[in-house]
C-alpha cells in the first residue's frame, strides 16, 4: 500500500500524520484549528485519501505555524507514498462549484514544487482563521510534495465557499493524478526516465 506516516516537531508544532492514498476517504483530523480540521476533513474525503493529523501547536498565538507545518508534513507524506511515481497518472483537474464560488485546480505530480495561485479573497478571515492561510498551506505542501499545483478563483464571494471549493478541488485533482494508470504498469509518466 501506498502510504507514509510523519513526524514533525518543532519549538513551534508537534504534528504527526499518516496518510495511505489508497482508501476510502477516512479522515480523523485534530489541529487545534476547527477551520483547517474542517478542510483537510474535506480534501481527504473528496481525494478518497485516508488521513490522520495530530497537531498540538502555538494556535494562542494564531494558526500559523501550525497551517504550514501540517502543509509541510502532508507533502512529505505525499512525496514518500509515491517513491518513483511508477505507474501513475501524473496529471489531474478538475473545475469545481460551491455555491456562488468557482475553482479551478490542477496537479502535476512533476518531481518540482511550484504553487500557481490566483485568488481575490475578500474577507480577512472565516471565523478565526485567517484566510491568507489557504495560500499559505498550499505553499508549504507543494515544496515538500514536489508536485506542480494551481489554483484558481473563477468566481465567488463568500471566503468559506472559496476555500471549501479548493480544498475539496485539492483532493479531487490530487486523486486523479495519483491514480495508477492500468495502460502505463511499472511506467516512469517522463520522455525523461524520472520526474525531478
Amino acid at each position: 500500500m501506498r502510504k507514509a506516516t510523519i513526524t514533525r516537531k518543532t519549538a513551534e508544532t508537534d504534528v504527526t500524520l499518516q496518510l495511505t492514498l489508497d482508501g476510502t476517504g477516512e479522515a480523523d483530523v485534530q489541529t487545534g484549528c476547527g477551520f483547517l480540521n474542517h478542510m483537510l476533513t474535506l480534501s481527504a474525503r473528496h481525494g478518497r485519501f485516508d488521513l490522520t493529523v495530530r497537531c498540538v501547536g502555538a494556535t494562542g498565538v494564531d494558526d500559523h505555524h501550525t497551517v504550514e507545518d501540517i502543509g509541510i508534513a502532508l507533502g512529505q507524506a505525499l512525496a514518500l507514498a509515491l517513491g518513483d511515481l511508477r505507474g501513475v497518472t501524473r496529471y489531474g483537474d478538475i473545475v469545481l462549484p460551491m455555491d456562488e464560488a468557482l475553482v479551478l485546480v490542477a496537479v502535476d505530480s512533476s518531481g518540482r514544487g511550484t504553487l500557481g495561485w490566483e485568488a481575490s479573497l475578500p474577507a480577512r478571515k472565516v471565523g478565526t482563521f485567517d484566510t491568507e492561510l489557504g495560500k499559505e498551506f498550499f505553499l508549504a505542501f507543494t515544496r515538500e510534495a514536489r508536485v506542480t499545483l494551481h489554483i484558481r478563483q473563477l468566481a465567488g464571494e463568500n471566503c468559506h465557499h472559496i476555500l471549501e471549493a479548493m480544498f475539496k478541488g485539492f483532493g479531487r485533482a490530487l486523486r486523479k493524478a495519483v491514480a495508477f494508470d492500468p495502460e502505463c504498469a511499472g511506467e516512469i509518466p517522463s520522455t525523461k526516465g524520472m520526474l525531478v
